[in-house]
């Protein structure tokens, strides 16, 4: 009986929480406390929500986690954003494949622009490593071009590019909006159906990036995204056929 009734007192704590979260959310959206502001103590928190010092302090730690607010030490708990990533996140997770899609390529070409210009000889190293281990995959595999043999291996090739631009905020979203489109194809194409990895306009890429010239970098990451984006656009005109 005891661990039932601490049940239902945890299920409670955890709904003042949320309620408490969602409140304070709202006050951050509307703009009630604007970036970089001080918003008030605790105890003010408590006094106005209704709810217990532990609950508001619980609340704001999740704001915390989540990038609205950043605490500092001594001097109190400030506004980083007015808006939550986690619910941005959410968003895009509910777009289409051809919106990611989109995004992940002007993501990456503006990546490939910054690598041709601030690559090191250890990032062009590493793309070239992961290309020739996804060319002996194919070669071994080539009924399976493009498909879960390479993944892997083309998520380290793209990876790879995006990281010699050597912008850790650019890096970040990239991995977020990458596995978004892997998820995406997958679930649109299915394993046998995935459009497949042509090496040559990768290998091409790498010399567009190593030549230090931005605009053949994007020229060359804009041709090899073609690939992948045709057969978005086909795949959708075909389901667009069938109903």
């Amino acid at each position: 009986m005891s661990n039932d009734g601490s049940s239902l007192q945890a299920a409670g704590r955890r709904s003042l929480v949320d309620t408490a979260i969602d409140q304070l959310r709202e006050q951050l959206a509307g703009g009630v406390w604007p970036v970089g502001s001080r918003i008030p103590t605790e105890h003010e928190l408590a006094e106005r929500l209704q709810v217990g010092r532990n609950t508001v302090r619980e609340a704001i730690r999740v704001l915390v986690h989540a990038g609205m607010l950043v605490s500092r030490q001594g001097e109190g708990t400030f506004v980083r954003s007015t808006s939550d990533p986690a619910a941005v996140l959410r968003g895009v997770q509910r777009s289409g494949i051809r919106d990611v899609l989109e995004v992940r390529a002007a993501l990456e070409t503006e990546a490939a622009r910054l690598a041709a210009l601030r690559h090191t000889p250890d990032d062009i190293a590493r793309m070239r490593a992961a290309l020739a281990r996804e060319a002996e995959v194919i070669a071994s595999h080539p009924e399976r071009a493009g498909r879960e043999a390479t993944v892997e291996h083309d998520l380290e090739f793209h990876t790879a590019v995006v990281e010699a631009a050597h912008n850790p905020a650019l890096a970040e979203v990239y991995r977020y909006f990458g596995a978004s489109v892997r998820e995406s194809m997958r679930s649109a194409f299915g394993d046998h159906e995935m459009p497949e990895v042509v090496v040559a306009t990768h290998a091409a890429l790498v010399d567009a990036i190593e030549s230090g010239d931005p605009e053949r970098a994007e020229t060359a990451c804009r041709a090899l995204l073609a690939e992948p984006t045709a057969a978005v656009e086909q795949l959708l005109a075909t389901i667009a056929a069938r109903k």
